[in-house]
């Protein structure tokens, strides 16, 4: 029997997923971690849980599907973009908590090397902008700040990764050393029209090319998992970032596509095919996916709080005990408030790009109470999602193209909301499809792994197999439509004046 074990890192949890040959799941196995706040604006994970718990889900997965080690034929994974970790060539010993992609501690690094003039130099080669976001300056700072870390890297001594690194590193008992396109995209150290770590970036923050992974295919040969970790060695055939694994789960193969992944941020992506499309609304010229070779490029928007706004109602304010209960709140809430929340609890993501800028609520009366709170933090992703729509769309208009495929695919834990997906199709005014199979970072990384095992087809049959559980089309008016936008646009302008 031919089985993909996919392992999708989170920011919140790890989970495992275990497909079967026709790319059905057979089992799954979740758990959460901790997230550390050192100060505010700092999140970091500690490695030692990342690894922990992908290795326990993994083989939670396994033993509830009770199948031998001889059922699996490859494993794919998937992860949380731009968090970076450094560890010891030798031992495989962290120097450091993860520094989470959400983390803003480098805002001044960026904010100087900006007024210095680097930023057109690092867009062009990148095709990223110059943010906290993005895992260069997180490693700047560790270089910097832990004890001999600079020297100890410069000695060949350390090692450099996002989360798949790591946990290519940890399978293989430290023998391999590697990372896929889509993640050494996120890095802002990685020329993605060349393909290759940029030497004049990496010396501009300091970083030895030697600590760097190599970069492979999505699809491709990353290496062999301990034979004590499964019982057998079992090849690493599929890697992938998760929002560009979700992009593949969505079978978003042809140019104009466009999906959005609602997990702890919301992340947007707009196929552009072989062409690298500048963004002039700053958003983030990116890959998609690289397989034999061949780059497909994508637009990305990407916003740092969705599901988390959710959470912050469960454990920050504490009025609610499940995700869930935000729905039946939001049906309650009173039509006649105009409760406007701007989650900038991390700053604000494209296209406004302003890490230094807070969460804040407006329009707030007596009257004001859970039910109103829970439907403006389902309705501030809906309007998120329209400011990244809208960017993409005039961004790909620009380039000469015919407006964008209009309808949006979505995937994620927040896309299970019949009311948030609902609201979503009424503010962007398009049709938004839910599909079947709602795990689809997972499934990116397990069809990665499966076709180059050979056992899953090629990017347009498994396309055909793409198969939708519910259309929402919009139902508001075209005036309520544009009043309601047009008050979130000016609460934005409100929280980024303070």
């Amino acid at each position: 029997m031919s089985h993909i074990l996919a392992i999708d890192q989170g920011t919140t949890s790890s989970r495992a997923i275990l497909f079967d040959a026709a790319l059905q799941v057979v089992a799954s196995a979740q758990e959460e971690f901790p997230q550390i706040y050192p100060q505010p604006g700092w999140v970091e994970h500690d490695p030692a849980d990342l690894w922990s718990t992908v290795a326990a889900t993994a083989r939670a997965a396994v033993e509830r599907a009770q199948l031998g080690p001889e059922d699996i034929t490859a494993i794919g994974i998937t992860n949380q973009r731009e968090t970076a970790l450094v560890w010891d060539r030798e031992t495989g010993q962290p120097i450091h908590n993860a520094i989470v992609w959400q983390d803003r501690r480098t805002a001044d690094t960026c904010e100087a090397l900006k007024a210095a003039g680097h930023e057109p130099l690092i867009t062009a080669r990148t095709g990223l902008l110059l943010d906290p976001y993005f895992s260069g300056t997180k490693l700047k700072w560790l270089l910097d700040h832990v004890e001999g870390a600079r020297a100890r890297a410069e000695a060949g001594q350390l090692c450099f990764g996002t989360v798949d690194s790591f946990l290519i590193w940890k399978l293989t008992g430290g023998r391999a050393h590697v990372t896929d396109a889509t993640n050494a995209a996120r890095t802002m150290l990685y020329d993605i029209r060349r393909g290759e770590w940029d030497a004049e970036i990496c010396g501009l923050l300091g970083v030895p090319l030697a600590m760097l992974p190599e970069v492979k295919d999505c699809a491709a040969e990353f290496g062999m998992a301990r034979a004590d970790l499964f019982g057998r060695e079992i090849p690493i055939l599929g890697v992938a970032g998760d929002q560009q694994a979700a992009t593949v789960g969505q079978a978003c193969f042809s140019p104009g596509m466009m999906k959005s992944t609602y997990g702890t941020g919301c992340f947007a992506l707009l196929n552009t095919g072989a062409e690298r499309v500048e963004s002039r609304n700053r958003l983030l010229t990116t890959i998609a996916y690289r397989l034999d070779g061949e780059v497909t490029y994508a637009l990305e928007g990407s916003i740092f709080i969705a599901g988390a706004v959710v959470q912050w109602l469960r454990d920050g304010l504490k009025i609610i005990r499940e995700a869930k209960e935000t729905q039946p709140l939001a049906e309650s809430a009173d039509a006649a408030q105009d409760v406007v929340l701007v989650p900038a609890f991390t700053g604000l993501g494209a296209p406004y790009w302003r890490p230094e800028s807070r969460g804040a609520i407006y329009g707030l009366t007596r009257n004001s109470g859970p039910a109103e709170l829970a439907r403006a933090a389902l309705e501030s992703v809906g309007y998120q999602t329209r400011d990244l729509l809208e960017a993409m769309r005039a961004d790909w208009a620009a380039a000469g193209h015919e407006a964008a495929e209009g309808v949006l695919r979505v995937d994620g834990g927040m896309s299970a909301s019949d009311w948030a997906m609902q609201f979503l199709s009424d503010i962007i005014g398009a049709p938004v499809d839910r599909p079947q199979v709602r795990e689809t970072t997972a499934l990116g990384a397990a069809w990665l792994a499966g076709m180059r095992a050979g056992i899953y087809p090629g990017p347009e049959a498994f396309g055909k197999d793409w198969a939708l559980e519910r259309r929402f089309e919009p139902a508001m008016d075209e005036a309520t439509r544009q009043a309601k936008y047009a008050r979130w646009g000016r609460a934005v302008q409100a929280t980024m004046a303070v």
